[in-house]
This record gives C-alpha cells, sequence and structure tokens, in this order.
C-alpha cells in the first residue's frame, strides 16, 4: 500500500522542525520505488551545476528546502500546500535536466514540475482545491529568479491570478537557501527585491 507512505511523509512534513531524516528514512522502502513516489525517487540520481548547486544531486537539495520551508511553514497562507509544494517543487527536474554545451541544465522543470505534482497528488486525494494550490505554487516557484534577474520567462500577472505572491517569495527563498554556502541575507534582500518589482512593497 501506497497510502500509509503518503501518510507518513504528510505527517512528518506538517509536525516535524526538520523533515529531512525521516524522509530519508521513507525513501529506503521499497515502496519509493513505485509509482508515483518513483517520480522523487529519481530526484537521487539526478546531477544539477556543481556551481548553482554545490550540495548535489535534486533530492539532496529537496531536503534542505524542505527543511527550511518547515523553519517558515506559518508564514504562509496555507501551511500544508506550502510543505508539499516544498517537497515537489524540483519534481520536474529528472524529466528536464540534460547536459547542453557541457553545462547541466532543467529548463521548464517549473512547468513540467506543475503537471507531475498533479499527477502524484492526485492518485492520493479527490481535494482539487488543495492539488490545484500546491500544482500554481511548483509551477511558478521559479518566478523569483526570472522576476529578479529581469528573464523573458517571467510572468507577474500570471503568477498574480493563480498563487499568493507572497507563497512564491517564501517557497522562493526556502528554495534559495536550499543550497550549500547560501548566504541568508542575501537572499532576504533578493526576495525583497522580487516583491517590489511585483508591487507588494513599496
Amino acid at each position: 500500500m501506497v497510502q500509509p507512505l503518503f501518510q507518513a511523509m504528510e505527517q512528518c512534513l506538517m509536525e516535524q522542525e526538520a523533515p529531512s531524516k525521516t524522509l530519508q528514512a521513507l525513501a529506503e522502502q521499497r515502496e519509493f520505488n513505485d509509482y508515483p513516489f518513483e517520480l522523487l525517487y529519481h530526484q537521487r540520481f539526478t546531477e544539477q551545476s556543481p556551481v548553482h548547486h554545490p550540495e548535489g544531486n535534486v533530492w539532496n537539495h529537496t531536503l534542505l528546502v524542505v527543511d527550511h520551508a518547515a523553519q517558515r511553514k506559518d508564514e504562509s497562507t496555507d501551511a500544508r500546500v506550502f510543505m508539499w509544494a516544498a517537497l515537489l517543487h524540483d519534481i520536474g527536474k529528472p524529466a528536464t535536466t540534460k547536459i547542453r554545451n557541457g553545462r547541466i541544465t532543467a529548463y521548464d522543470h517549473d512547468k513540467v514540475g506543475a503537471n507531475l505534482a498533479k499527477d502524484f497528488l492526485s492518485v492520493f486525494t479527490e481535494d482539487s482545491n488543495f492539488i490545484n494550490r500546491v500544482t500554481w505554487l511548483v509551477r511558478y516557484h521559479m518566478q523569483p529568479l526570472f522576476v529578479i534577474k529581469n528573464l523573458p520567462f517571467q510572468d507577474i500577472e500570471g503568477m498574480k491570478k493563480h498563487v499568493s505572491i507572497h507563497d512564491v517569495a517564501l517557497l522562493g527563498l526556502c528554495d534559495r537557501l536550499g543550497r550549500t554556502g547560501s548566504q541568508l541575507e542575501t537572499e532576504e534582500k533578493n526576495i525583497e527585491y522580487f516583491l517590489k518589482k511585483c508591487s507588494l512593497l513599496p
């Protein structure tokens, strides 16, 4: 049965100050190799750019992000949505990671990840509101970077239609902090700039 594993994951996401240890233990269970958990399992074998992600593979990064998110979940508009989005935010990377011109890239992992997050959660719940809120947060989790760097992928208006900008900023902060060597003050300033560009701060 995969449902007990999902419930165990949700319990640690919602109740633990640092869920990564429990998630790491749960990832050793045989069921973690089965669909849809395999969508997370494959993160363990998906490498990232050592320049931007010295912590290593996508799973290592995800666990760091989840721990930061657990410390800030009460600042979000919905702690359960926020924590599942933190866990699933890079679920699209295994399917999109490629080496281009000697560089490891994962273009469109946010868009692909949104669809995979929906597929993942739909196995366990029929709560469409919950699924959609997680899905949109995964879809837009890269926007802080796109907006800050004024990249053509930024979509402030689309983001405002579908998700709380505040939650995107909070997840974006946890995403940036979930990297070995990240600096809290620097990343907080980046997120403040993101919010200003989205006209949420003076």
